[in-house]
């Protein structure tokens, strides 16, 4: 629980106070000028942002950030603003944000502090874990199991540094097989060219559901981490952050937070965690 107040404290107490001292910034500013937002979307880190059978962006972020682009309509008197998807993966969804390419980034992305010294975060949306997927006949359980075997790791994200931290640490013979995508992930190990793939459990979860035979998978190991995930945007943009924050808050105030989440999360049979639950407590800024 203090980890918790501590993380949700440090990603809010900027943005809301400095937000009442201006009341533009350089994102809102560009968004202004271009009559359009720029939303940055992932196209298989289900359910949070990906492509549905129509090659349509959806998914439990995405739901967020559409109200957050009702707020900036409001906030710029813009009603016909113009929403401009860009796909985004994670060798390119913090430098996009950073160059401007994309406004704000709303998919999977875990806050860390090396990632806050090149872009800015929302609160938190979801805390997951770091753990395995594997073929149900594997005989993987945990991190140790893989000594002699093959892991699919997602490049340049936190799941990653993860894993070869610990199999540098255990002197394990791992063969780590680099991929790009989570798609790439399920694809190694069905495929067997990996005999395990690692990144975030809701994520695991959400391949395993939309394999064609689900049961040949599970999600497997102890939590090997604690991830929060928060959507990005430039840096130093107090007011669009602000903004982004206080429809977040103004979402679990009235139970549609609650509801995305269900919305999301109960097909894949994931309850809100109490982690996630004091983490919204906590996020619920009054006005």
């Amino acid at each position: 629980m203090r980890k918790i107040m501590l993380t949700v404290v440090g990603l809010l107490g900027a943005s809301i106070t400095t937000a009442h001292a201006q009341s533009s910034d350089a994102i809102l500013d560009r968004i202004k000028q271009k009559k359009q937002i720029s939303i940055g979307y992932r196209e298989a880190s289900i359910p949070f942002s990906f492509l549905n059978d129509e090659r349509k962006p959806v998914g439990y972020a995405l739901d967020i950030c559409t109200k957050v682009v009702d707020s900036v309509k409001q906030k710029l008197e813009m009603p016909d603003l113009v929403v401009n998807f860009v796909a985004v993966n994670p060798q390119n969804r913090i430098a996009l944000v950073a160059n401007g390419t994309v406004d704000i980034e709303c998919g999977s992305t875990v806050n860390t502090i090396s990632r806050q010294l090149q872009a800015d975060f929302s609160a938190a949306h979801f805390i997951s874990t770091t753990r395995l997927l594997v073929k149900t006949d594997s005989g993987i359980k945990e991190v140790e199991d893989l000594d002699g075997k093959a892991i699919a790791l997602p490049i340049n994200t936190t799941p990653e540094r993860l894993i070869k931290g610990l199999i540098e640490e255990k002197k394990l013979k791992v063969r780590v097989v680099a991929v790009r995508d989570n798609s790439e992930g399920f694809l190694a190990v069905s495929t067997g060219r990996a005999d395990a793939f690692s990144t975030d459990d809701i994520l695991l979860f959400g391949l395993r559901k939309s394999a064609p035979n689900p049961t040949d998978y599970e999600v497997v190991g102890r939590p090997l981490s604690f991830d929060p995930y928060g959507l990005i945007v430039q840096k130093n943009s107090t007011v669009f952050l602000s903004t982004v924050n206080a429809t977040m808050a103004r979402l679990i105030r009235s139970g549609e937070m609650q509801a995305l989440y269900a919305k999301w999360f109960t097909p894949l049979s994931v309850a809100l965690s109490p982690d996630l639950a004091a983490a919204f407590k906590l996020e619920a800024t009054p006005e």
